[in-house]
């Protein structure tokens, strides 16, 4: 399971002109699923993401995770997280999960976040978004269950 995490001080998802999902400040979270992923893979990269200590404190130092500044998590699938572009000019996207896996397991991430204490924000699986932010640093982060890079 891979994600790209960004610091945000604010970030929604629209689908067809309707506002799925909002959140304030935290972490804007776009989460790709790989075929060989589980709950394990899922339950491993929640409590890591959320638990990052990547928020800046009183002196500055990025020293707070998600909980300590009772931020917030909106969270985006995204199977192109898997799109692989070293041949030729279309990326491949054979080690992306199947559909009904990914959506399996991007809701029981979702669960695993909120299971800690999280408030989250969604889009929707399969669908086409737009995705709104207001980076904070920027700072960006991609983390992978496999711990591949």
């Amino acid at each position: 399971m891979r994600a790209v995490v960004q610091l945000v001080k604010k970030g929604s998802v629209t689908v067809a002109n309707d506002e799925t999902g909002a959140i304030k400040k935290g972490l804007l979270i776009f989460l790709g699923v790989t075929r060989d992923d589980t709950k394990k893979d899922a339950s491993y990269l929640a409590e890591k993401i959320v638990n990052l200590r990547i928020f800046p404190d009183h002196g500055d130092k990025m020293n707070l995770s998600l909980v300590d500044i009772d931020g917030e998590a909106l969270i985006v699938s995204q199977f192109t997280l898997y799109g692989d572009c070293r041949k030729g000019r279309r990326p491949s996207y054979s080690k992306a999960a199947r559909p009904e896996k990914a959506k399996e397991l991007y809701n029981f991430f979702i669960k695993q976040v909120e299971g800690l204490g999280i408030r989250v924000g969604t889009g929707i699986f399969q669908a086409m978004m737009e995705v709104h932010l207001i980076n904070d640093g920027p700072i960006t982060l991609l983390i992978d269950s496999h711990k591949d890079f």
